[in-house]
């Protein structure tokens, strides 16, 4: 979670615009089918925007705009979840992991958390208290999407995950541990928590208490090999993406007979992240190193003035600037307010991520969708003492927007407020510690992610917990992800 150098290696963008099917069709890409009948679609065009329309087909069709339809099916109940009828034991877990170079301790902090999270899986009861048996799909994939700006500086072996699953025990690639200019190695991460176990498969799959795809049913040994992702990866992360992309339906695993997501199955996803979102537009979309502009538009805009020299140059904080708009209406260094912006340059998080989990997944599949992000936010201070156990005082609630001051400056980093305004472009959200008064490093904001799981809160039902990333303990985030679930298991039968 250091957050110290000044020149970051890569930025991250997007190569190619993601293709989404119909939601449980053969993804074959046919625009008929055999059969039709009214049903709910959603497109996303080439911009990434996604709409909502109706349309009489049973199949996918493309827009005039070069944009996907999502059929959602007919009027008729979903079965499971999302039809509660009281059968539904699925979960479908995803882990988006940064894999950055500046995830190591908490890369370290989660995996001494996944015994608890498997034992509180292992417990999953519905929302009267009642114990049901699960079945559970875990999926990890990273932050890295991949772009030619990173893919010039990767290692020879390395593959952006662009939202697929990592299957292999971290045993298996050490070479993930040590940093791209290869000054930090934290083989120890992977060596000290895995025992080289892993799925069959792409996923993750087990019934508790009952049969799984891994040797053993060492399932905490297993996702503890699977989820540590290594430092490697592009530092200028696209978690909404990769997200996006792991839960598109026409995804290899998310095909045939054995899928990761799954009709009926409550949806969770867990963000693991210390910086924003820089899920970067595409395609023919944003080119940060092309002089800053592309076509007519000038994006240089978006570059931060280096206090050295006074030229403009990219940084990271181009993810900062070119995704979220903030308020200082008295001009102070502190914002009243930071939104998310849709200013051309990242893809536009409300019409794409939020709709895409609010109008595809909850309301046209009728699934259970619930998010957990372990985020660049203070710690929280108390937690609801009943289920859901999500953040009462602390977490969100006192993230302050500002610019870095000199107190910022952590020892030993040999930044200035400066330097550290003009690479990242905005304050820290959190500073965090080791519990022995050593500092572990600092997290930036994550507004775009934030709202994104904010938009699932009901009047009635929380469906968001955030969490801090800066927090030394890992734990409360697993007790509040086991309260959402449990608010999201309809009595069983």
């Amino acid at each position: 979670m250091h957050l110290f150098s000044l020149n970051r290696i890569c930025l991250l963008g997007l190569t190619a615009g993601l293709t989404l099917t119909g939601c449980g069709d053969s993804g074959s890409g046919d625009d008929t089918t055999s059969s039709a009948s009214a049903s709910v679609t959603i497109t996303v065009t080439a911009s990434g925007t996604v709409t909502a329309g109706t349309e009489s087909s049973a199949g996918v069709t493309t827009d005039d705009s070069g944009g996907t339809k999502f059929d959602l099916g007919d009027d008729e109940p979903v079965t499971g979840c999302g039809g509660g009828d009281g059968s539904c034991n699925m979960l479908d877990l995803l882990f988006v992991i940064d894999n950055s170079g500046t995830m190591g301790e908490e890369q370290i902090n989660l995996a001494a958390n996944f015994p608890l999270l498997v034992e509180r899986l292992g417990n999953i009861k519905d929302s009267k208290g009642k114990l049901i048996s699960a079945d559970i799909n875990i999926m990890v994939t990273t932050s890295d999407m991949g772009h030619p700006a990173c893919a010039q500086y990767q290692k020879p072996d390395y593959v952006p995950a662009e939202g697929s699953p990592i299957n292999t025990p971290c045993t298996d690639r050490l070479e993930r541990f040590t940093s791209l200019d290869g000054k930090k190695s934290i083989q120890e991460a992977c060596t000290n928590a895995c025992t080289g176990v892993a799925p069959d498969g792409p996923f993750i799959h087990y019934k508790v208490n009952g049969a799984s795809n891994v040797e053993g049913d060492d399932i905490a040994g297993a996702l503890s090999c699977i989820g540590l992702q290594g430092i490697d990866g592009c530092g200028y992360e696209a978690q909404l993406e990769s997200m996006m992309q792991a839960l598109d339906p026409s995804a290899e695993w998310n095909e045939g007979p054995q899928p990761f997501v799954r009709d009926g199955a409550v949806l969770a996803v867990v963000m693991v992240t210390d910086e924003a979102d820089c899920s970067v537009l595409a395609p023919g979309g944003y080119n940060f190193f092309d002089n800053g502009k592309a076509g007519d538009a000038n994006y240089s805009q978006y570059w931060n003035t280096d206090p050295k020299d006074g030229e403009k140059r990219v940084t990271s904080a181009v993810c900062w600037n070119g995704g979220v708009q903030c308020v200082d209406a008295d001009n102070d260094g502190i914002y009243e307010n930071c939104s998310s912006a849709d200013k051309g340059v990242l893809h536009p998080s409300g019409d794409r991520y939020t709709r895409f989990l609010n109008d595809v997944l909850i309301k046209g599949k009728q699934k259970d969708v619930i998010m957990l992000g372990i985020l660049g936010i203070p710690e929280v201070t108390a937690h609801n003492p009943e289920p859901p156990y999500e953040p009462i005082a602390g977490g969100v609630a006192d993230l302050v927007y500002r610019q870095w001051t000199d107190a910022d400056i952590l020892p030993g980093d040999g930044g200035t407020a400066a330097s550290k305004q003009f690479e990242f472009g905005i304050g820290p959200g959190c500073t965090g510690t080791d519990g022995m008064g050593s500092y572990t490093g600092q997290a930036i904001p994550p507004v775009r992610i934030k709202e994104v799981c904010e938009s699932l809160n009901e009047d009635d039902r929380v469906r968001c917990c955030m969490e801090s990333i800066c927090d030394d303990d890992f734990s409360p985030a697993i007790e509040c992800l086991s309260g959402l679930l449990q608010e999201s298991f309809a009595p069983q039968g």
